[in-house]
């Protein structure tokens, strides 16, 4: 069975080092960590084919804008025959510190509004997803300039560091293991 994790990012240099695409940015880590064996543009997406612990695995980044992600992650999982138990949607959230993790199988979009997009899509807020923060607003800005400010380098490294230790939650859901199982252990530590 294969497994999909998707990264919900905006395409273009713009957006490459803001934080409304850390989906995006933990989907690269994950290449750097695991490679991949083919990439292919299509479905509104870049795909990338790859193993991760003997596991047949899709990695995606949508190339719809943020609020379209859902046509995209659908023409997906409908082309691959894709289980939405073995979905994971990575996104920004910005109620959460930075770079902490939260694993999540269930809810609203909490304001996020590829994952708003998805659930319409899908036409359920229960799938799996993994939440990473992108720290407070800072009141100086509005929400928008504030997910959509870039990171500074040392914050990219200190987003890797945590992405180190909460990858074992990623290969948790990637050997089949229980949501709740994921969300007990790290939730528990973030």
């Amino acid at each position: 069975m294969e497994k999909l994790i998707v990264g919900l990012g905006n395409p273009g240099k713009d957006y490459q080092n803001t934080r409304h695409n850390f989906g995006w940015i933990i989907i690269d880590f994950l290449l750097e960590k695991y490679g991949f064996d083919k990439k292919q543009e299509t479905l509104k997406s870049e795909l990338y084919f790859t193993k991760i612990n003997g596991k047949k695995v899709i990695l995606q980044k949508p190339l719809t804008y943020m609020n379209l992600s859902g046509e995209a992650v659908v023409s997906v999982m409908n082309f691959y025959k894709i289980n939405k138990n073995d979905l994971l949607i990575i996104h920004d959230d910005k109620d959460l510190d930075f770079a902490k993790p939260r694993f999540k199988n269930n809810g609203s979009a909490g304001g996020q509004n590829g994952v708003k997009n998805i659930i319409q899509h899908l036409g359920t807020q229960d799938f799996n997803r993994l939440r990473v923060g992108i720290g407070k607003v800072d009141p100086n800005y509005k929400i928008i300039d504030w997910v959509m400010k870039d990171i500074t380098q040392s914050q990219k490294e200190d987003l890797k560091k945590e992405f180190i230790k909460f990858c074992e939650g990623i290969d948790m859901f990637i050997e089949g293991q229980s949501f709740l199982k994921i969300m007990n252990k790290f939730n528990q530590k973030s």
